[in-house]
C-alpha cells in the first residue's frame, strides 16, 4: 500500500488526536536516518555567509502557463493571425530584441534581464507531451519519460544521492501539500511542507503549558510503542508527526533571526516567497525550496487573468530578490520557473487558449547568462496548433544539478541529459 502526503493532511492527522507540536524532548527514531537530523532536528544553523551551500528555489506555475503571451514574436504575422484579440500589442508589451518582447506585466524583471541576471529559455518540453495536467505535471516533477511511471521526484532523488556527508540538507515545500517531486526512495517526502504562519502558530502560546507537555508524552509513547516494528503505515505516522512537531518552532526560530524591510506583494505568492526568505535568511538549512502560484489554466477571458498572474510573478520575484540581496544571501540562490506544458497556438472561442505542449522556463540568479536561450519555436512548423520543443526540460534539470548544485545528475535524471548554456 502507497501512502503519499497529499492523501493523508496534516489537518487529517490532527484530528486523529496526535496533535504533535514542534520542540518535543526527544526527536522520532526514523529523524536520526534522514538528511535533516544532523545534530540539528529543527534544521537551524548559523552559518549565513554567500559562500555556504547554493540553494535552490522551484518556483512552479500551475495550469500551463501561456508561453506565447510571455515571450512574443511580435514582428511574426503569424501570431497575430492566430490570436486576434489574444495578440499583445505594442503598448502592452516590452521590445527585447527586432523579433521578441514579453508581456508587459513583466517590466519588473526586465531590469534583470539587462543586467543578466534572468534567463528565459526558450522551447523547452519533452517528447511525446501529454496534454493532462496531472499527468504532464507528473513527468515534471518525476523526470520521467512520457511512456514511464516513477514513484519517486527528481527533488527526492537529489537528496537520495547526495545526503551522505552533506551539511544539514534539506527541502521546504510552502504549501499544505508536497509535491510529487519531493518524494524519495524510501517513501518518504524530502522535508517538509510548511503552510502560512498564521495557520500553525496555534501552539506557539503554550510552550511549557500542561497540553505542550501532554503532548510531548504522546509522541515519546509513540517512539517508544513502536519500537523496531516497521511499515509504511508506521513510518507515513511518524513523518507526519515530524511536520507537526518542528514547523512551528522551526519558522519562529527563523523568524526572530530574520529582519524584514522589503515590502512583499500582498498575494499568496509574495507570502509565500517572503516565508522562503525568512527561512534562508533565518538560518534554516535548506538546498531546496519549492513554491508554486496557481490560475494559469486559461481557458476563458485569458488576457486580464494572464496579466495578473505575470504581475504577480514579477513582483514578487523582484522583492524577493531585493531582499536576499539585503539578507546577503542572494549570491549562492538560484529562482527556476517551469509550468507543466503551454498553451496552443491559436487562440479559441471564449478567449482564451487550450492545452499546448512547450513552453518557456525561467532562471533567475548571479552567475547566469542571462538573456535569452535557445530558438523561439517555429509558429509554423507546428503539429496540433502547439509549439514545438527543442530542449529537454531535464537538460535544465540536469544543468542546474551538475553546475549549480554541484552533484551528478545521471543517478537524479536516471540517464544523461545535454547541458545547456545556462551558467555564465
Amino acid at each position: 500500500m502507497r501512502f503519499r502526503s497529499q492523501l493523508y493532511s496534516r489537518r487529517e492527522f490532527l484530528r486523529s488526536g496526535l496533535a504533535l507540536t514542534a520542540a518535543a524532548g526527544t526527536a522520532p527514531s526514523f529523524l536520526t536516518r534522514t538528511c535533516l537530523a544532523v545534530d540539528n532536528p529543527l534544521g537551524l544553523t548559523s552559518r549565513s555567509s554567500p559562500q555556504d551551500d547554493p540553494v535552490l528555489v522551484v518556483i512552479q506555475l500551475s495550469g500551463g502557463n501561456d508561453g506565447l503571451n510571455t515571450i512574443i514574436p511580435y514582428t511574426d504575422d503569424h501570431y497575430f493571425q492566430l490570436r486576434p484579440t489574444l495578440g499583445i500589442r505594442a503598448g502592452d508589451r516590452i521590445r527585447v530584441n527586432d523579433e521578441l518582447a514579453v508581456h508587459g506585466a513583466l517590466a519588473p524583471l526586465q531590469r534583470l534581464f539587462d543586467d543578466g541576471e534572468f534567463t528565459w529559455i526558450q522551447g523547452v518540453g519533452y517528447p511525446n507531451p501529454n496534454r493532462s495536467h496531472f499527468r504532464s505535471m507528473e513527468i515534471w516533477q518525476t523526470a520521467s519519460d512520457a511512456n514511464q511511471q516513477l514513484r519517486t521526484g527528481w527533488i527526492g532523488r537529489f537528496f537520495d544521492n547526495t545526503c551522505a556527508g552533506a551539511p544539514d540538507p534539506g527541502a521546504f515545500t510552502i504549501g499544505r501539500e508536497m509535491p510529487q517531486a519531493m518524494r524519495r526512495e524510501t517513501g518518504h517526502d524530502a522535508g517538509i511542507a510548511l503552510d502560512r504562519p498564521e495557520h500553525f502558530t496555534w501552539a506557539s502560546d503554550q510552550r511549557g503549558s500542561t497540553h505542550r507537555r501532554q503532548q510531548r508524552e504522546m509522541l515519546s509513547r509513540l517512539q517508544q510503542g513502536v519500537g523496531p516494528v516497521r511499515g509504511p503505515a508506521i513510518d507515513y505516522l511518524q513523518h507526519t508527526a515530524l511536520q507537526a512537531m518542528t514547523s512551528t518552532d522551526m519558522v519562529a526560530a527563523a523568524e526572530r533571526r530574520y529582519r524584514g524591510g522589503i515590502a512583499y506583494p500582498n498575494n499568496r505568492f509574495g507570502h509565500d516567497l517572503q516565508l522562503i526568505a525568512k527561512l534562508i535568511g533565518g538560518g534554516v538549512a535548506g538546498r531546496v525550496f519549492y513554491a508554486s502560484i496557481g490560475g494559469f489554466d486559461t481557458h476563458a477571458n485569458q488576457s486580464g487573468m494572464h496579466t495578473n498572474l505575470l504581475t504577480q510573478l514579477s513582483e514578487g520575484l523582484v522583492a524577493f530578490r531585493r531582499d536576499l540581496v539585503r539578507l546577503r544571501q542572494w549570491d549562492r540562490v538560484a529562482v527556476m520557473g517551469f509550468s507543466e506544458f503551454g498553451r496552443r497556438v491559436d487562440e479559441n472561442g471564449s478567449q482564451g487558449t487550450d492545452h499546448g505542449a512547450a513552453g518557456p522556463m525561467f532562471v533567475l540568479g548571479k552567475g547566469f547568462r542571462g538573456g535569452f536561450l535557445g530558438q523561439h519555436p517555429s509558429l509554423t512548423d507546428q503539429r496540433r496548433h502547439e509549439l514545438g520543443y527543442h530542449t529537454d526540460f531535464r537538460s535544465v534539470y540536469a544543468t542546474l544539478l551538475r553546475q549549480w548544485m554541484g552533484a551528478d545528475p545521471e543517478p537524479v535524471l536516471g540517464r544523461s541529459f545535454p547541458m545547456i548554456d545556462l551558467l555564465a
